[in-house]
C-alpha cells in the first residue's frame, strides 16, 4: 500500500503468479470518528485457453440447402472476440445470405457453388491478454445441380433418361433461435441483442416488430443485415414479445422472444452527510430500487447495524435512520447496502455531531466592483453546529436589510438583483447561533457603464478611395478601456492602409478585399460593448441603361360637368416609364348595388385624359383609371368621388321571356330579372299578364316582387297562351313589353299510331310503315315516334332465348323508318309509339315478321388431330351463327412444299350433319393447308382455316438422344433439316416413375437469299466472267490437243493436272472433263441444280470430299479417269431420266468449278 494513501498496488512484473491474487478486495478507512467501508472489487486473471483438439469432417452440402458452421471458441475471461478469416488472413465475407452470429458461428441461409472453400477458419482474439487463437480449417464443398447431372448421366444407359432434381426454392426456416418461443432477460441500462438468422432459398429478410408496441425511438439499431435487434440503455419499459419475422417470395416464419428487464439496484434517494449539533433531530434516508425490489440493509462503521454498539438517538425504520436528541458521541459513519441478485450498491454517510460556533471563510473587507444596473452578488460563506443565521447589515450603524430590493442565499450570499451607484458603501456579514456570533465587512463600489456614443455607420465607397468608421466611447473614469476593432469577425488586415486612432479606424486606398462588416469592441475589467458597420465596395458607377416597365397609375381624378344621365371624368397620367402609354382604361363600382366589385365602362387613347361617361339612373358611382402601355397595365389609380344619379323609371323589361307548363294544368312563367342599377330606382317589381290565344280578349295580370318565376294553375292541357313581363319601380313602369307564345303543361298521347306494315327487305334490313296519330291527341309537342322490336326466336334452332328490346328513335312527324342489323332467318315483333315532352304514348299492336335465310358465319372451330403417315383428323363445330338450314360443308385443302409454295388445291363436300372426317392417302411429312365453310341455301360463309403435318416415316429414322439437366425447362434442337417434320419426346424420371410426351413440328424452308442476293453483286459478276475466260482458254487448249489425236495415258494427263481440284468443267453438263474421245467417254448424272425459285437446298450446297465423289461412292475407269456423279447426296441413282432442262445456277457452277 502506497504511504500516506489508501492505493493498494499488486505488482507480478518481478515475479508472482496473477491467480495468487485472485479475490474479493474491500477498502476500510477509520479514524476516531467512525469507519467507512468501498465497495466490494473483485480481481480475476484474465485467461486466453486453447482451442481443444478436434477432427473436422468436410462438409459436403447440395446447393440451395442451408448450412451451420460452428466455431465453439474456448471460454477465456473475458470472453473472446470472435471472426472469421481465411488462410490468407482476409476476412471473410459477409452478406443477407452469409452472416455471423452471436454466439461466433457461420450461418449460411442456402449455398451456391462460390461457397466451395477448404479454408473457413474461425479466430478468437483475446484482448487482455493480447492473443488471437486459431480453429482447424474447416472444409466445405457445394454440390451443384450440373455436376451432379454430369456424373448422373455418365454413369446411366443411353435408354435412361434421369436428372438430378434442380435447386428447389424453399420457405424459410430459422436456424436460429430454434422454436416458435424463447426467453431473454437483460438488465436495465444494459444492451438488448436479440438475434434471428433464418434459412431459405431466396434468402429470407428478416423484418422486426413488438407485439402490442412500437420499438424505441432514437435507441433502436439494426446490425447483421437486419438479423440482430440492437435496443441500447433498456429499462423496464422495453419487457414484453418481439417477433422477428423471415419471408420469402415462397411465405414466412416468425420466433416469438419473449424479454423480461430486470434490474441491479439504483438509487432514487442515497444518503448524504449530516452535521448535527448536540441536542438536533435528523435523518439518513436510504432509497433505491431494482428488479426484484432490493433488500436495504445498514451498517455503522462498516458493521452490522444489528450488532453494533447501541445508541438511544437513533432508530432503523426500513430505509430511514431516525435521530432525535443526538449528543456527541453519536458521530459515526453509517452504511447503506441496496442489494438484490443482480448487484449492490453501498453509500457511506457521516453523522458528524458537533459543537462549533459560527466561523466566516469569506476574506474580510473584500472588494466588489460591479456596473450600474446589474446584479451584485456579496459572499458570506460560513460555517458552524447548530447551523448559524446570517444576517447584512449596510454602513456601520446601519439597520438589517430586508426587502424585495434583495435575495438572501442559503449559503450566506447577499444578492442585489439591479445595482445602482447609491448602492455603494459598506455591507457586513454576522453569523451567529447559540454558541457564539461573529461578522464580516466586504466593500461595494457600482462603476458606470461603458457606452459607446457614436458608433461606426454603413459605408458605401468607391475603389482607391478612402473610408473612415467612428467609434467614440463613454466610460467611468476609474476604469481603462481597451479599443479592438476586428473586420469580419477577424483580426484586421496585416496592412499599412489600416490606420486605428483613439476613436475611429481609418482604411486608405480601398480595394474589393475591404468589402465586409467592421467591428469595434471596447473593453473594460467589468464589461464590454460593441458595434458593427458593413462596408461595401463598388465601381465606379456606369451609365444607367434604359429600364422599361410598366406606367405609374394615374391620380389626381376629377369629376366635373355631372347630369342625370352622364359626366366629365379628368386625370392626370402617371409616369410612362420610359414606354408610351398606348390607352387609359375606365372601371366604374356601384357603391349602392355592388360595393367593393369594379366593372369594365370605357377606354380611351393615351393622348386623351378626360373622357364623357353615360351614366345610368339610381346608381352610386366611382371611377378608376388603370394606364395600358407595350409593358403591361399599371395599378389602378385611386378611386374618385362618389357621384350619386337620380331614380328614374325602368328604362327595359327583362329578358328572355318563356312560358312552359311543368304539369298537365299549369303554366310556368319566367324570365331574366334586370340588374341591380338597371332597376333605376327603388322598389323595383314585376308585372306578369298572360291570356289564352285566340280564346280569350282580356288579359290576367299580376305584380310580383323581384323574382323571376310566376306559376299560372288551373290550365287545360297545352294551349297557346300570349305573355309579357313589364318591369316597374317606385316612380313609374317601363316601356310596354314584346308579347310572347307559351303553352301549359303537356299530357302524355292519348292514341297509337294505326295501321302499322313491315317490309323486308333482305336478311338483315327491313322497313316499317305506320300512319301518323292526329295532331290533337298528342296533347304536346311531337318529338317523333319510337319503334321498339326485338327477336322472338331464331328459325333454325327453334329456341327462345332472353328478349332483348332494341329502340329506334324517328323525329318529326316522319311515317316510316329503317331496321338494320336484323339476324337472318329469325322472327322478330315491332310497335310504334308516339313520343312528345312529356313522354310516349301507348304501343300500336305488335307486329310480327320473319327474315329469310343468309349466308353462315365461319364454323366455331376447325382441330386437326391424329396425325399418322398419311392421314389426318378433321373436327369442326357448327357456325354460331347458321343464319338458316345449313346444307353442307366445303372443305378444301392443297400441300405446302418446302418453299412455302402451294400445291393442287382439293375439295370435298361434306354432308351438313357430319362433324368430322378423316383424310387418307396424304403424302407423309408433308404439311397442308385447309380452308373450311359451312353453306345454306343462299350460299357459302365465311371460311376458317388450318395447318397440320403428317408425321415422318419413323421406319427410316433412328432416335437421337440428348440428356437435360432436370433445372432447365428448354433445350435447343440443332443441326435439324430445313422444310421437315420432326417428332420430340420429352421423358422425366421422378420418384412416381418415367413420364413422357409427344409432339409433331416441322422446320422452316432453307433460306438460299444469303447466296442467290450475291449474284447481283459487282465483285461476284466480276469473278464469274474471270471465271468464264478461264474456262474458255482451258477449252481451246484441250480442243488443240485432243485434234493432234491419240487418247493420252493417265500418267501424263496426272503430271499435266497435278491439283485435281482445277480440272476444266465441261461445258455440257457440268462434269469433271476428261482427256478421252468421244467413245471412251460414259454418260454422267448432272450436277444439283438450283430450282426455279433460286433457293439452293442444304443437302445440295455441302462441299465435303465424300460429296464430291472422293469417298467410297466415288469411282474410275480404266484410265483412271472419275466418272463419280458431282451431287450433295451419298447413295446412287440411276442415270437416264433424271437430265435437267434448267441451266446449272451460279452458285453450282462455282461450286463445281471449284
Amino acid at each position: 500500500m502506497k504511504p500516506n494513501s489508501g492505493t493498494l498496488v499488486i505488482n507480478i512484473m518481478n515475479g508472482g503468479k496473477a491467480e495468487a491474487y485472485e479475490g474479493i478486495y474491500q477498502c476500510t478507512a477509520r479514524n476516531e470518528r467512525g469507519a467507512a467501508i468501498s465497495n466490494n472489487i473483485v480481481i480475476r486473471p484474465s485467461r486466453s485457453p486453447l482451442w481443444t483438439k478436434e477432427k473436422l469432417e468436410p462438409n459436403q452440402v447440395r446447393e440451395g440447402d442451408s448450412l451451420v458452421l460452428h466455431c465453439r471458441p474456448p471460454v477465456g475471461l473475458p470472453p473472446p472476440i470472435i471472426f472469421w478469416m481465411d488462410n490468407a488472413f482476409q476476412r471473410l465475407p459477409q452478406s443477407e445470405r452469409v452472416s455471423q452470429g452471436l454466439n461466433g458461428d457461420l450461418y449460411f441461409s442456402n449455398v451456391q457453388p462460390e461457397d466451395t472453400r477448404e479454408d473457413y477458419i474461425c479466430y478468437a482474439r483475446f484482448n487482455h491478454t493480447q492473443t488471437i487463437q486459431q480453429k482447424q480449417p474447416i472444409s466445405v464443398k457445394v454440390l451443384s445441380m450440373d455436376s451432379l447431372n454430369d456424373t448422373i448421366a455418365a454413369n446411366l444407359s443411353d435408354t435412361d433418361i434421369y436428372g438430378a432434381k434442380p435447386v428447389t426454392e424453399r420457405q424459410p426456416v430459422l436456424l436460429t433461435p430454434t422454436g416458435s418461443t424463447s426467453n431473454k432477460v437483460e438488465l436495465r441500462g444494459n444492451v438488448l441483442l436479440l438475434e434471428c438468422i433464418a434459412a431459405g432459398l431466396p434468402t429470407p429478410v428478416i423484418r422486426w416488430i413488438k407485439e402490442g408496441g412500437e420499438l424505441p425511438a432514437n435507441r433502436t439499431f439494426f446490425e447483421n443485415f437486419k438479423k440482430t435487434l440492437k435496443i441500447i440503455d433498456v429499462s423496464e419499459a422495453d419487457s414484453g414479445n418481439y417477433k422477428c419475422i423471415a419471408r420469402n417470395i415462397l411465405g414466412s416464419t416468425h420466433h416469438v422472444i419473449s424479454v423480461t428487464v430486470k434490474a441491479a439496484p439504483y438509487w432514487i434517494t442515497a444518503p448524504r452527510n449530516l452535521v448535527l449539533s448536540p441536542g438536533e433531530d435528523g435523518m439518513l434516508i436510504c432509497r433505491a430500487n431494482g428488479n426484484p425490489k432490493p433488500h436495504i440493509s445498514w451498517l455503522t462503521n462498516g458493521v452490522p447495524i444489528a450488532i453494533a454498539p447501541e445508541d438511544p438517538s437513533r432508530k432503523v425504520d426500513g430505509d430511514t435512520i431516525i435521530f432525535s436528541d443526538v449528543q456527541e458521541r453519536s458521530s459515526a459513519v453509517y452504511q447503506c447496502n441496496a442489494s438484490n441478485e443482480y448487484g449492490y450498491l453501498l453509500a457511506n454517510a457521516f453523522v458528524n455531531v458537533l459543537a462549533e460556533p459560527p466561523r466566516i471563510l469569506t476574506p474580510a473587507s473584500k472588494l466588489y466592483q460591479v456596473i450600474a444596473n446589474t446584479p451584485a452578488l456579496l459572499d458570506c460563506a460560513y460555517f458552524g453546529s447548530p447551523k448559524p443565521e446570517i444576517e447584512w447589515f449596510k454602513g456601520v450603524k446601519g439597520s438589517i436589510l430586508r426587502g424585495n430590493e434583495y435575495v438572501f442565499h442559503d449559503n450566506g450570499t447577499l444578492e442585489i438583483p439591479v445595482a445602482q451607484k447609491d448602492s455603494t458603501g459598506t455591507y457586513t456579514c454576522v453569523a451567529r447561533n447559540k454558541l457564539g456570533k461573529i461578522q464580516n465587512e466586504v466593500q461595494l463600489e457600482v462603476k458606470d457603464p461603458t457606452m459607446i456614443i457614436k458608433q461606426p455607420e454603413y459605408k458605401v465607397i468607391q475603389r482607391a478611395g478612402q473610408v473612415s468608421f467612428e467609434c467614440t466611447i463613454k466610460h467611468d473614469p476609474t476604469l481603462i478601456p481597451t479599443v479592438i476593432w476586428l473586420k469580419d469577425n477577424g483580426e484586421l488586415p496585416d496592412d499599412e492602409r489600416f490606420l486605428v486612432g483613439k476613436d475611429n479606424l481609418t482604411i486608405m486606398n480601398v480595394t474589393d478585399k475591404d468589402d465586409g462588416t467592421y467591428t469595434c469592441i471596447i473593453n473594460t475589467t467589468l464589461d464590454s460593448v460593441s458595434a458593427s458597420a458593413v462596408l461595401t465596395v463598388v465601381a465606379a458607377p456606369p451609365t444607367p441603361a434604359i429600364i422599361y416597365a410598366r406606367p405609374n397609375p394615374p391620380f389626381d381624378l376629377e369629376l366635373t360637368g355631372q347630369l342625370e344621365r352622364s359626366i366629365e371624368l379628368s386625370w392626370i397620367p402617371g409616369d410612362e416609364n420610359n414606354s408610351p402609354i398606348t390607352n387609359f382604361v375606365i372601371e366604374y363600382e356601384d357603391g349602392l348595388h355592388e360595393p367593393g366589385v369594379w366593372h369594365y365602362q370605357t377606354e380611351v387613347p393615351g393622348t386623351q385624359t378626360t373622357v364623357q361617361l353615360k351614366l345610368s339612373p339610381y346608381v352610386n358611382y366611382s371611377f378608376r383609371v388603370i394606364a395600358v402601355n407595350e409593358i403591361g397595365r399599371s395599378q389602378p389609380s385611386e378611386p374618385s368621388e362618389q357621384y350619386l344619379t337620380k331614380a328614374a323609371n325602368p328604362d327595359e323589361n327583362p329578358s328572355n321571356v318563356q312560358g312552359i307548363g311543368s304539369e298537365p294544368d299549369n303554366l310556368v312563367i319566367t324570365w331574366e330579372s334586370l340588374k341591380g342599377f338597371q332597376s333605376n330606382g327603388p322598389g323595383l317589381q314585376y308585372k306578369v299578364s298572360w291570356r289564352q290565344k285566340d280564346f280569350d280578349d282580356e288579359w290576367t295580370s299580376v305584380i310580383v316582387a323581384n323574382v323571376s318565376k310566376y306559376i299560372v294553375s288551373g290550365t287545360p292541357t297545352f294551349v297557346p297562351y300570349e305573355i309579357k313581363v313589364q318591369a316597374l319601380n317606385d316612380l313609374g313602369y317601363a316601356p310596354e313589353p314584346s308579347e310572347v307564345i307559351g303553352h301549359s303543361g303537356e299530357d302524355l298521347p292519348m292514341v297509337a299510331p294505326s295501321n302499322v306494315q313491315v317490309h323486308v327487305l333482305n336478311s338483315t334490313l327491313a322497313k316499317v310503315h305506320w300512319d301518323p296519330v292526329p295532331l290533337k291527341t298528342v296533347r304536346g309537342h311531337l318529338q317523333g315516334y319510337k319503334v321498339y322490336y326485338w327477336k322472338v326466336q331464331s328459325l333454325s334452332r327453334r329456341s327462345r332465348r332472353h328478349v332483348e328490346k332494341k329502340i329506334l328513335t324517328f323525329r318529326g312527324n316522319k311515317t316510316f323508318g329503317m331496321l338494320p342489323g336484323l339476324e337472318p332467318y329469325s322472327s322478330y315483333k315491332l310497335n310504334v309509339r308516339v313520343v312528345n315532352g312529356k313522354g310516349e304514348g301507348p304501343a300500336s299492336p305488335d307486329k310480327v315478321f320473319k327474315t329469310p335465310e343468309g349466308v353462315p358465319s365461319s364454323p366455331s372451330f376447325l382441330k386437326i388431330t391424329n396425325p399418322t403417315l398419311d392421314s389426318l383428323t378433321l373436327e369442326w363445330g357448327s357456325p354460331t351463327h347458321p343464319n338458316g338450314v345449313l346444307t353442307s360443308y366445303i372443305l378444301k385443302f392443297q400441300p405446302i412444299n418446302n418453299t412455302h409454295e402451294l400445291g393442287p388445291l382439293v375439295e370435298i363436300r361434306i354432308p351438313a350433319n357430319e362433324s368430322s372426317l378423316i383424310l387418307k392417302n396424304l403424302n407423309y411429312s408433308t404439311r397442308y393447308k385447309f380452308y373450311f365453310n359451312a353453306q345454306t341455301s343462299v350460299g357459302s360463309g365465311s371460311q376458317i382455316t388450318e395447318e397440320a403435318v403428317t408425321i415422318m416415316d419413323e421406319g427410316k429414322e433412328d432416335w437421337k438422344k440428348e440428356i437435360v439437366n432436370g433445372s432447365r425447362s428448354f433445350f435447343v434442337l440443332k443441326g435439324l433439316t430445313p422444310g421437315t417434320a420432326y417428332k420430340v419426346r420429352v421423358g422425366a424420371e421422378g420418384l412416381s416413375g418415367f413420364k413422357s410426351s409427344e409432339d409433331v413440328f416441322e422446320t422452316g424452308p432453307a433460306m438460299a437469299s444469303r447466296q442467290v442476293d450475291i449474284a447481283t453483286q459487282g465483285w461476284f459478276i466480276g469473278l464469274m466472267c474471270a471465271v468464264a475466260l478461264l474456262i474458255l482458254i482451258l477449252l481451246i487448249v484441250c480442243f488443240i490437243r485432243r485434234n493432234k489425236g491419240g487418247k493420252y495415258p493417265v500418267k501424263e494427263k496426272e503430271d499435266a493436272h497435278a491439283d485435281p481440284e482445277i480440272q476444266p468443267m465441261k461445258e455440257d453438263d457440268g462434269t469433271f472433263g476428261e482427256y478421252s474421245d468421244a467413245e471412251d467417254h460414259k454418260p454422267l448424272k448432272k450436277g444439283s441444280r438450283t430450282p426455279s425459285d433460286r433457293t439452293v437446298k442444304k443437302e445440295d450446297s455441302d462441299d465435303s470430299l465424300v460429296d464430291y465423289g472422293e469417298g467410297v461412292n466415288g469411282q474410275f475407269n480404266e484410265d483412271g479417269s472419275f466418272i463419280g456423279q458431282y451431287s450433295g447426296k451419298k447413295e446412287k441413282e440411276p442415270v437416264e431420266g433424271n437430265e435437267s432442262s434448267e441451266a446449272p445456277s451460279p452458285v453450282n457452277a462455282m461450286n463445281s468449278f471449284v
